[in-house]
């Protein structure tokens, strides 16, 4: 495999565990609010390969004891389970974060794996405003999860016209039955899509209105704003 990037050191990323952070090239959506659309849109070298990613997560162990997968959309790689084979051969928990839309390669990780994040982004209705007409994969893959036994959290974005309280009971039903859901603050900074740097992001009041709506659906609801 081959990385766009490695974050040393991440405090948020992986739920009580200090973690390094890798980065894939390349995603199969296009979300106007993607903070990382530069690997997603264009990945350019120098990119990082799999031997000198690990050589580094190895020299890390006494900072870091997890590392998370995330992108772009790491399950588009089909090498992506040999990888994260090696990263517990070598004694580290995995977290893997993705859209859900490649579920063949997902179900392949989740030997490897101590923790998922998929992210449900909005309706299934808008997701073709993400770049996804079909999203038939995605609800696969939310099936597999919370069917399976691996740990998996499910996470939104609120971000202003994708997710309304219209769109959040959507959301409610697509997630029902899930041990946690976690909905994060937009941060209109970066975009993919300049015009939703515009955007103001939805106060604490309205982020409770639409946690209220999703927890009719789900054991958990996780604030991360």
């Amino acid at each position: 495999m081959k990385f766009s990037g490695l974050q040393k050191i991440s405090l948020v990323d992986y739920p009580d565990r200090v973690a390094s952070v890798l980065f894939t090239p390349g995603c199969n959506l296009r979300c106007p609010f993607c903070h990382n659309w530069r690997i997603v849109t264009d990945p350019q070298p120098p990119f990082l390969q799999e031997g000198a990613a690990l050589e580094i997560l190895e020299s890390r162990k006494k900072y870091v004891d997890a590392v998370v997968i995330t992108g772009g959309e790491p399950c588009m790689h089909k090498e992506l389970p040999k990888f994260l084979a090696k990263l517990k051969e070598r004694g580290f928990s995995v977290k893997l974060d993705t859209n859900g839309f490649f579920p063949d390669i997902l179900e392949q990780c989740l030997g490897y794996v101590d923790y998922v994040a998929m992210d449900v982004k909005t309706c299934r209705e808008k997701y073709r405003l993400l770049g996804a007409a079909d999203t038939s994969a995605m609800m696969h893959s939310m099936e597999m999860l919370k069917t399976g036994k691996v740990p998996y959290e499910f996470r939104t974005t609120v971000v202003p016209e994708l997710v309304t309280p219209q769109d959040a009971n959507s959301i409610g039903e697509m997630v029902k039955g899930a041990k946690i859901h976690a909905l994060q603050q937009f941060v209109p900074e970066d975009t993919l899509d300049k015009r939703y740097q515009t955007l103001k992001p939805y106060p604490l009041e309205k982020i409770n209105e639409l946690a209220e709506i999703i927890r009719r659906y789900t054991e958990n609801i996780v604030l991360r704003i």
